[in-house]
């Protein structure tokens, strides 16, 4: 018997015709006649004859030849991307002088017997500036602001108006911006500030950074609501930037009183301000998953074309830093720069090509002409030089994306620095391509030629370039002048919590991503083209549901698995039927949601479920409907699924 030969495409003369057929249809909907006396059907015909001879041949290639036709095409497998999270290093007492975090600090998760430690190395020197306050005021939601020193001399101060309202807000001033510094603001406050839950009081701290007021990552608040003394830790955002209120300048930060939904409770009187004072505590910066490795020589020159090195390790992750090759030539060293391939370059340029899975440094080739005169595509290293790679970084991996508080380990010793930790999740990490993974690349890859004319063409580029997104679709963007063109709709990577929600924060490409995407499709698109790069619209959904449990099945045990499944299923990366994400546009249906809760194994009864739509930025939710529906080109987000559980009988 012999071995099953794989069907690389299975399409058959009819199929052919038919699918030219529905394009005809789409594309020309005036051609009406498609009986087989058309000539254009007999064209049709025609060539899908030859198409299927075509496919027949193909068919015979084993898949030893295939992959080395895929070779001499230039394929080569993508390697890892790392992952990147934001590391916050806490001094061990506040400073009157700078205290720096050196690049390559390294901090890891706990090592257990079965688990080496996953270790994640800053990027760039960190900075943590002592600051002060030296400014303190108020703004009433419809008034002025004013503001004084932050000695009050026994006076107490009203951090709202008499009657709060929402809008209200008080206001601190630091000396300098601090953008990316954690502050810890000591307040002692009077408890006057009665009526609202401490644990989750109605207010919200903000930086102003240059054009708007942004939200500050808060990290503890010992005030309760300012409703005593105590420190409120805050993470300040990186665009935060000096301004003049009120005729001071300060680096503002602000507590202001917002409006919530009618249950939760709020001021009956402002809370009164007797003391503050502010000190730098720690900093964020951002550290990747990927180790360094410095002057590695890879050897001598052997003075002809197309030599090739290895790295003595790989694979090699792309951090956005150039990757160069150091020639030396007697005292000195030159730099030789990476490039996509050799077709264009000039016979003196200074070029080389990486293959960074393989871990393998080319040097450009020579090509004899048909008149018999040898080309070269590129500089060659001179006899007997040594060759190095100043710096280069390996490692990745979807392993990296661990979860918020995973990076708790301090591995490098920093003066006054005591702990480190991520507060959110890491991203962006991605395994490896595999043989097969490619296999079903090299024929888009051959079909788009580096250049974006479908949309299909949009979303394969993209894909090579940002390996790290999870989705990517293309749409046409209707409208007139500007607004014609093409969307580019970008899903990131995102990592679930135990509980299996994800951050809505998550969801939003970098602006690194971004620009990456931008500046390779601007090559690549067609003249003319408007390209647009931007997150789908999410619609949130709040999704409600009374179970039964099976006898003597543990009920807080159902609850979570229910709540995990809900997030799991009906999720924009992950989700859908096949799990690679939740259909663009498809309506959310209650049914759906019913036969989700009823596949686990410890339900007996899916009582209720009731659907909401949610804003997932303001948390508001509308009413309980059975149907949700969808934009065509929006996904779906989870936003607080709530279960209730009641043990069977």
């Amino acid at each position: 018997m012999n071995l099953p030969a794989p069907n690389l495409d299975d399409r058959r003369f009819q199929d052919l015709v038919d699918d030219a057929k529905r394009l005809v249809a789409l594309r020309c909907p005036e051609w009406s006649d498609h009986n087989v006396s058309d000539p254009g059907v007999t064209l049709i015909e025609a060539f899908a004859f030859m198409t299927d001879e075509l496919l027949y041949r193909l068919n015979r290639v084993p898949d030893r030849l295939y992959l080395a036709y895929l070779d001499l095409l230039g394929v080569t497998l993508f390697p890892p991307t790392n992952a990147s999270a934001d590391l916050v290093f806490w001094l061990s007492a506040p400073r009157d002088e700078t205290v720096v975090v050196p690049a390559r600090t390294e901090a890891g998760t706990p090592r257990t017997e079965t688990a080496e430690s996953i270790v994640f190395a800053t990027v760039d020197d960190l900075e943590i500036p002592p600051r002060e306050l030296v400014r303190v005021g108020s703004q009433p939601a419809d008034g002025d602001p004013w503001v004084r020193d932050t000695n009050l001399r026994g006076e107490e101060i009203d951090a709202f108006q008499k009657s709060p309202v929402p809008g209200d807000a008080l206001l601190f001033g630091l000396d300098e911006p601090a953008g990316n510094l954690a502050i810890s603001l000591r307040i002692d406050c009077a408890v006057r500030g009665v009526g609202v839950d401490p644990k989750d009081p109605p207010i919200v701290w903000e930086a102003w950074c240059g054009k708007e007021w942004v939200a500050c990552d808060v990290v503890s608040d010992g005030t309760g609501g300012l409703n005593r003394r105590g420190d409120v830790v805050l993470i300040v955002p990186a665009g935060h930037a000096a301004s003049v209120v009120s005729g001071e300048r300060a680096g503002w930060v602000r507590t202001r009183l917002v409006e919530r939904e009618a249950e939760v409770p709020t001021y009956s009187a402002s809370p009164l301000v007797r003391s503050v004072e502010a000190k730098t505590v720690g900093a964020v910066t951002r550290a990747i998953h990927a180790t360094t490795i410095d002057d590695e020589v890879l050897g001598l020159s052997e003075g002809v074309p197309g030599q090739e090195f290895t790295l003595g390790v790989h694979p090699v992750v792309d951090d956005g830093a150039p990757f160069t090759v150091d020639v030396g030539t007697g005292a000195e060293w030159e730099s030789w720069t990476e490039v996509d391939d050799f077709a264009d370059q000039d016979a003196d340029a200074r070029v080389i090509r990486v293959d960074r899975t393989r871990g393998v440094v080319t040097f450009a080739p020579a090509v004899r002409e048909a008149d018999g005169v040898l080309r070269f595509y590129g500089s060659v290293p001179p006899k007997g030089a040594p060759i190095r790679v100043p710096r280069y970084r390996v490692g990745g991996g979807a392993r990296g994306n661990v979860a918020p508080g995973a990076l708790s380990v301090l591995r490098s010793t920093v003066p006054f620095v005591n702990r480190v930790v991520n507060r959110r999740a890491a991203h962006d990490g991605v395994d490896g391509e595999s043989v097969e993974e490619a296999k079903a690349r090299g024929p888009l890859t051959l079909r788009t030629l580096d250049r974006a004319v479908t949309l299909e063409d949009y979303e394969q580029l993209a894909r090579r370039v940002a390996p790290s997104v999870a989705r990517v679709r293309a749409v046409p963007a209707t409208g007139k002048g500007e607004e014609q063109g093409v969307r580019l709709l970008v899903v990131p990577s995102a990592v679930h919590a135990a509980d299996g929600r994800v951050e809505f924060a998550d969801l939003i490409p970098s602006e690194d991503v971004l620009t990456l995407l931008a500046d390779e499709l601007e090559r690549r698109r067609t003249v003319g083209a408007r390209l647009a790069i931007e997150p789908p619209l999410y619609q949130g959904i709040t999704i409600v549901a009374k179970l039964i449990a099976k006898p003597r099945f543990a009920v807080e045990r159902l609850r979570e698995d229910a709540v995990a499944a809900l997030y799991r299923s009906f999720d924009a990366a992950h989700g859908g039927s096949d799990g690679t994400g939740w259909p663009f546009g498809r309506p959310v249906l209650a049914g759906e949601v019913y036969a989700v809760l009823q596949s686990l194994p410890g339900t007996e009864l899916v009582d209720e479920v009731l659907l909401f739509g949610a804003d997932p930025v303001s948390g508001k939710r509308g009413d309980p409907v059975q149907r949700i529906d969808l934009e065509p080109d929006a996904l779906v987000f989870g936003f607080e699924h709530r279960v209730r559980v009641t043990a069977g009988v």
